[in-house]
């Protein structure tokens, strides 16, 4: 074990785009713990677009991370010294402990990882809360049935692409919407989708209109701006729409210049009885039971894949997440913070 805590705070926060400045690696002794609390060394990182919300004192659902602490994110980690009697050294868990390479715990936010299941990052992933994020907005929200459309804004994405994949499950026709001709390859290719458009492509609104000719019943939103531009016209009567996301407008420090579509939305949501809904994964944290036995048992049987992006080193978090921000990234986003045992 290294003797020194290397952690990322806030610096200062972003006016549009973050930036490395708005970042700062510090360096600390590690704390040992006191009674009834463990040292967690962290292993995996989860990179996430909520925390550009996060970085951002503007009011939203949960508190922002303060000027000078540790920035928020999911990990796995695991247990190097321990008093608290459920857990013991060796243990892996996973919990929020932020932007870290060790962590004082008092064990009541963490959960124990099933290394038998798959592997231990999943539980950031697929089995983690980007997976529930698609199961719980899909089926209680999206509620997809056998024979409907089902499109998913960033579909090769840690999100995106478990909800395209319980769509097909579910028996309803997916198609994905991403960014760039290698992405939607991976999307119909590997995962399965029935399409997947290109959103960059120049004639993407006729091609995503060609690729739904009956029509959208369930569009899963995760970005926002002119991809539910091209979306909106072809939605369905009574069809649903889980609002996950708008990590296209997350970086704006101005509305974006282009069509008014609010008195549109607004008399689409009366006369074809449209349903949209925002939710928060935490909405739902009394159904993680049923997440994981479907969602693990789907992934056992290969009916659910999945893909990782993987970053090498705390200090390229920063680095990392604004390319992400920018869609940079393939698949899962993660830092591996420190090598994992055997």
């Amino acid at each position: 074990m290294t003797e020194t805590l290397e952690r990322i705070v806030l610096a200062s926060r972003p006016v549009g785009e973050p930036t490395l400045n708005n970042f700062r690696l510090e360096k600390h002794p590690i704390s040992q713990p006191g009674s009834g609390q463990m040292l967690l060394r962290t292993l995996w990182l989860s990179l996430d677009p909520y925390m550009r919300g996060r970085m951002s004192d503007a009011p939203s659902y949960a508190k922002p991370v303060g000027i000078g602490e540790v920035m928020e994110g999911g990990t796995v980690s695991e247990v190097a010294t321990s008093n608290v009697p459920r857990f013991a050294k060796g243990d892996i868990v996973v919990g929020r402990t932020g932007w870290q390479s060790h962590a004082l715990s008092d064990g009541s936010s963490l959960q124990k990882v099933d290394r038998t299941r798959a592997p231990i990052q999943t539980a950031l992933g697929v089995l983690g809360m980007p997976g529930m994020t698609a199961y719980m907005g899909l089926l209680e929200i999206g509620k997809p049935v056998a024979g409907e459309t089902v499109v998913v804004a960033a579909a090769s994405g840690a999100v995106g692409s478990v909800v395209g994949q319980i769509g097909r499950i579910k028996g309803a026709r997916a198609i994905g919407i991403a960014g760039g001709p290698d992405k939607c390859r991976y999307v119909t290719e590997e995962l399965g989708f029935d399409a997947c458009i290109d959103h960059r492509a120049p004639d993407f609104t006729a091609r995503l209109a060609a690729a739904c000719p009956k029509g959208i019943d369930v569009y899963f939103e995760n970005v926002g701006g002119p991809v539910f531009e091209a979306v909106f016209p072809l939605l369905n009567p009574f069809a649903r729409i889980p609002v996950c996301g708008l990590i296209s407008m997350y970086n704006a420090t101005s509305l974006s210049p282009g069509p008014i579509l609010l008195p549109h939305l607004m008399r689409a949501t009366l006369t074809k009885r449209l349903t949209f809904r925002g939710f928060i994964v935490s909405d739902f944290f009394g159904r993680y039971g049923d997440f994981m036995r479907d969602v693990s048992t789907w992934v056992g049987e290969g009916r659910i894949k999945y893909r990782e992006d993987v970053v090498e080193g705390l200090e390229n978090a920063p680095r990392a997440l604004i390319g992400l921000l920018r869609g940079d990234n393939f698949g899962k986003l993660l830092v591996r913070v420190a090598p994992a045992p055997s």
